[in-house]
């Protein structure tokens, strides 16, 4: 073994804490024991048509205890599992499977069909595995046949290098996979670890003293995964979780249920919880308030963290859920990661009272980040010259497939290697910098550049706004016209003109929105990212835009 491995390391924790929990969902639970032994009759499945070292193999599933267990199987067969987003329709299906080369595919029973329309241009898939329903396509089967009909794979020796990916479907083209190394996952972890004084292991004969140190720490992590392990943030969550020794815990809904998600943390005693900005968040502490109201108030005392990557998280909710915790005694903080599919660490902020820093789009650079210009100069600190965010340290290798945005994305300045996805920031005197917003879905207008998510954020301040996205249309005079589509508060009567000037004094005058256009309910991702190709449609539909 040339560096640790998740399955190996898994397989270690799992002969020293074996009747410890390891997974939970809707009244399902999953002791180490029972959890690496369910997986091993999985990978013995795998291995059984061929599949292991340097394969991949697809997971388009929900929430819940065979997403890990799928993903723990690929690991013990040296493959890597890769996440598929379960909107997509069948076109992406097909796109992704295949770009991916899966050779099998777990699938939940509610896509059956979609897979059964595409399956015959998927002739590389050898193995297909369905979780839940009760009638098991012909062409499948059936997850828990399987680990009740296969024997076991025998543990092997495992690399280091062997690979998780996490395909991102961005705002903009087709998805891209993201090859991250185990041990490149396992040293962020590593990292976690030396922060709480914990001496991170360097074999696997260490794991069983760092679960054990960890546990005298009064530490050991209970993730409650709110929001879609397909993410990165529920995904990397879930990987270190389970590497220190801790457990993964899921809900049953299909979409967002605060008050399950908060009675959930109640049973189980979550002390970490992954969710995705203020999508997530708003309902969360809106079942808060209902919970106090009718003298019933949650027990947030287990929880140490809520961690958001991925999408705003604004002040006024953090300010929100952190006066629930003040309230009923938690010393819960709210940690904004500012991170990608394609990195960790680019920035955080992390939040632990009301009444701190109400600025939603700051953030303190992590200690292996910087902010390079388009032609590789680091941004000198109060310039205001705007560059790109970069992470170093442990990140993915690049794409899956395709060397040549690998090689845009992942670049040598200065002697190292940097992650530089396109986030763009502007870098303050004391070192604190700004986010600005991803470079692939600015608006050019009138030759100036618009970031959509600064627009955002300003528009999500005003109690009428529930949700945002700002997006660019054609326009004859400005070439993009800077155009918000937003949901509003239900009983809140507001016009254009007041929304648009209540950004005035806070934006610059060409940031300013030429057009409002209203929805009902504003389209996003499952995993709470803008949908920024719906969007632009909608808008262009409202606007008689061809």
């Amino acid at each position: 073994m040339t560096a640790m491995n998740l399955a190996s390391a898994w397989e270690a924790v799992a002969d020293h804490r074996g009747e410890a929990l390891a997974l939970h969902c809707d009244g399902v639970s999953r002791t180490w024991a029972q959890f690496e032994q369910r997986a091993g009759f999985l990978a013995g499945a795998l291995a059984g048509v061929g599949i292991g070292a340097g394969d991949n193999v697809a997971c388009a599933l929900y929430n819940g205890n065979e997403y890990m267990e799928a993903e723990f199987a690929a690991f013990k067969v040296r493959a890597a599992p890769c996440n598929v987003n379960y909107r997509y329709v069948e076109a992406e299906l097909e796109y992704l499977i295949d770009n991916s080369d899966a050779k099998a595919v777990f699938f939940d029973a509610s896509l059956a069909e979609r897979f059964d329309h595409v399956r015959p241009g998927l002739g590389g898939v050898r193995l297909w595995i369905q979780v839940g329903g009760d009638v098991v396509p012909e062409w499948a089967v059936d997850f828990e046949a399987l680990i009740a009909g296969c024997e076991p794979a025998a543990r092997v020796e495992r690399r280091g290098d062997d690979l998780w990916i996490l395909y991102t479907g961005g705002t903009t083209g087709n998805p891209k996979g993201v090859m991250w190394p185990h041990e490149n996952v396992i040293a962020i972890t590593q990292r976690l670890l030396a922060g709480i004084g914990v001496a991170p292991p360097t074999s696997l004969a260490e794991i069983p003293a760092m679960v054990d140190a960890i546990d005298a720490t009064g530490l050991t992590p209970r993730q409650l995964a709110a929001s879609p392990l397909m993410h990165g943030t529920a995904g990397i969550g879930a990987l270190s979780a389970l590497f220190a020794g801790g457990a993964v815990v899921t809900t049953p809904s299909r979409r967002l249920d605060a008050h399950e998600l908060w009675r959930t943390v109640e049973e189980q005693r979550c002390t970490s919880i992954s969710i995705v900005g203020d999508v997530f968040c708003l309902p969360m502490v809106d079942a808060l308030d209902e919970r106090a109201a009718a003298g019933d108030p949650v027990d947030l005392t287990s929880v140490r963290v809520v961690t958001s990557s991925g999408v705003m998280w604004s002040q006024p909710v953090k300010e929100r859920l952190l006066g629930h915790a003040q309230a009923g005694g938690s010393g819960l903080s709210c940690f904004d990661s500012l991170g990608s599919s394609e990195g960790v660490g680019f920035a955080g902020k992390e939040s632990m009272g009301t009444g701190g820093d109400t600025t939603t789009a700051t953030f303190v650079l992590g200690p292996d980040a910087a902010v390079f210009t388009p032609d590789g100069r680091r941004v000198e600190p109060g310039s205001d010259e705007q560059g790109q965010l970069a992470v170093g340290g442990p990140i993915p290798l690049g794409y899956y497939g395709d060397p040549v945005k690998s090689a845009e994305t992942f670049r040598e300045i200065e002697g190292r290697r940097w992650s530089i996805p396109g986030d763009w920031a502007t870098v303050a005197a004391d070192g604190t910098i700004t986010l600005l917003g991803r470079g692939s879905v600015s608006i050019n207008t009138g030759g100036e550049k618009v970031f959509p998510e600064e627009i955002e954020e300003q528009l999500k301040l005003l109690d009428a706004v529930v949700d945002v996205n700002v997006v660019g249309v054609p326009d004859p005079k400005w070439g993009s016209a800077v155009t918000a589509v937003i949901e509003l508060a239900d009983g809140i009567e507001v016009t254009d003109d007041e929304l648009i000037g209540a950004l005035r004094g806070r934006l610059s005058g060409y940031k300013l929105p030429k057009h409002i256009v209203r929805v009902d309910t504003l389209f996003r991702s499952p995993n709470g990212k803008s949908d920024y190709k719906w969007a632009v449609r909608t808008a262009r539909d409202a606007l008689g835009i061809d």
